[in-house]
């Protein structure tokens, strides 16, 4: 098994490769007049080793399939992205696909991806931060591989999937990860996987790709609401997590939620707070939301302190700096946050000012 020193040796080659092929400008970012740090919640990668660890297990397809390439492997062409599109640090996470391992399988593709990740951050730490990822399955692991990620690698938080093979993370099973989550202080990104009644719902075949446009959206509404309803929230108050894909379609449809609660007083049983408050302090969404007015409806229902930066990368989405920047209902002061601020504050990142930026 590769073994930190030599992701590392990895990474600074890649790195050498940067300095032979001339790179474009770098497009810096102003609000304002003042300069402003550009912080993207929402960067993938894949590891190409994991293949040689799945190799012959069922995880076979889905773990060779991330390790192709397509731009998830990192490289020089990852950093001139950043350049070209503003972004000067990307927050890099892996999609789980490996939830249905056993514990020693799991605990390996763990190893060797968030050994990768805190690799190649080091090698640029001036541009990328790291997510660890964590055997969900296993609460108790998950734990541990979280405490050392950060602890031992540097990361600074956690990526997690919506759900683990059909079971709700607000199942008290999974308390002891939420736990260490909230001990850490450490960010918890979740971005939807392939899953049973959402992604993988027999009736989003066909064109459109809705399972990816229905679907994902749809696995983070389903995730984000079983944790309120059931009180994963108030249980780990000082819990924090940002939802990928603007949050889904649930900021945009908090009435109905809160409604349930009227409706019947047992849907809301074991939740302390009105439901909505949760997306004021606890819940964090990313701006993939597209058009300005979804992004001006976002703001009233959350906050501007809520919504962060996010692409994608390196997929293809309309999702650039300029999409924040000419959003006229935001104030100068909200722009510098959505765009970096508050990411820099939730993960630990070097301001623009002690940055040189």
């Amino acid at each position: 098994m590769p073994t930190r020193r030599e992701f590392v040796k990895t990474a600074a080659s890649a790195t050498a490769g940067l300095f032979v092929q001339p790179r474009p400008a770098r497009r810096e970012v102003f609000i304002g007049g003042r300069r402003v740090k550009v912080v993207d919640i929402h960067g993938h990668l894949s590891v190409p080793e994991v293949r040689d660890i799945v190799k012959g297990t069922d995880l076979a397809t889905s773990g060779g399939d991330q390790a192709d390439g397509g731009g998830l492997v990192l490289g020089p062409e990852r950093v001139r992205a950043l350049d070209e599109q503003g972004i000067d640090v990307q927050v890099l996470s892996v999609n789980a696909f490996w939830y249905s391992a056993d514990r020693e399988l799991a605990r390996q593709v763990v190893r060797v991806e968030n050994e990768a990740l805190s690799a190649w951050c080091a090698a640029h730490s001036d541009r990328f931060v790291g997510l660890a990822t964590v055997s969900l399955q296993f609460p108790d692991l998950a734990a541990e591989q979280l405490e050392e990620g950060i602890k031992k690698l540097g990361l600074r938080g956690a990526a997690i999937g919506g759900s683990v093979e059909g079971e709700e993370l607000s199942a008290p099973r999974f308390d002891p990860f939420w736990a260490k989550a909230q001990e850490l202080g450490a960010l918890v990104f979740m971005h939807p996987r392939n899953a049973p009644g959402t992604t993988q719902n027999p009736r989003l075949r066909g064109r459109g790709g809705l399972g990816n446009t229905i679907g994902n959206p749809l696995e983070t509404t389903v995730f984000l609401s079983h944790l309120i309803f059931d009180g994963t929230l108030d249980r780990f108050p000082r819990l924090r997590i940002c939802a990928a894909h603007a949050g889904g379609y649930l900021p945009s449809y908090l009435g109905r939620s809160e409604a349930a609660c009227t409706r019947d007083r047992q849907n809301c049983a074991s939740m302390k707070r009105k439901f909505s408050e949760y997306f004021r302090d606890q819940i964090l969404i990313d701006s993939m939301v597209f058009r300005e007015e979804g992004l001006r409806h976002l703001v009233a229902e959350m906050g501007a302190g809520q919504i962060v930066y996010g692409t994608d990368m390196p997929y293809a989405w309309p999702a650039g700096v300029d999409f924040i920047l000419n959003a006229q209902f935001l104030s100068d002061a909200e722009k510098a946050a959505m765009l970096g601020g508050t990411l820099v504050k939730l993960l630990r990142i070097a301001s623009a000012s002690s940055a040189g930026v």
